[in-house]
């Protein structure tokens, strides 16, 4: 599968089986976070891996995470992350992003469905794991079977994008 068709394929699943991840998906879905690219290669990201009934439970009051088997959450050593001296701006975020997506589309091509989760509290999920205060909560990534009858056509982005032209910004250039 290439790559844009790999991308038309995901979609955010939030209906997922009860179905255990097989071990060797989860640690492909690592991987693909080991390998994604950060701001000068400093790799400010911490993955928190929660499979099991109890810690995903321990989750559950602080975020929705659709019922995954498998869940996420994305941390940011801030301070060892890339800093642009033109604005001072740190990358971790971005950093941790880019991480988020290559996990998202590596759980696609392992036909598993993913939901990438922004709305959650970052000060609870600290205090609840213990997570050290030099590590900020950045995303978290549900995974899972996707249920059969919520998977969505690759093709519908024709109806739910907006036009290209209105994607770029200087498009006498190029359009």
């Amino acid at each position: 599968m290439d790559f844009l068709e790999l991308a038309k394929k995901r979609y955010s699943t939030r209906q997922f089986q009860n179905k255990k991840v097989e071990k060797q998906k989860i640690e492909a879905i690592i991987n693909a976070a080991h390998v994604a690219p950060t701001a000068a290669n400093l790799q400010p990201q911490k993955l928190l891996i929660l499979d099991s009934p109890e810690q995903l439970s321990k989750l559950a009051p602080y975020a929705n995470f659709y019922n995954a088997p498998v869940v996420i959450v994305v941390l940011a050593e801030t301070a060892c992350s890339w800093k642009r001296h033109y604005d001072n701006k740190y990358f971790a975020e971005i950093d941790c992003a880019i991480v988020t997506d290559h996990m998202m589309l590596e759980a696609t091509s392992l036909g598993l469905g993913s939901v990438w989760i922004g709305n959650f509290s970052p000060k609870d999920i600290k205090k609840e794991f213990s997570i050290p205060q030099d590590l900020d909560v950045i995303s978290i990534l549900a995974i899972g079977y996707a249920k059969q009858n919520t998977v969505l056509s690759s093709e519908r982005h024709k109806q739910t994008r907006k036009p290209i032209s209105e994607l770029i910004y200087n498009t006498e250039d190029f359009l």
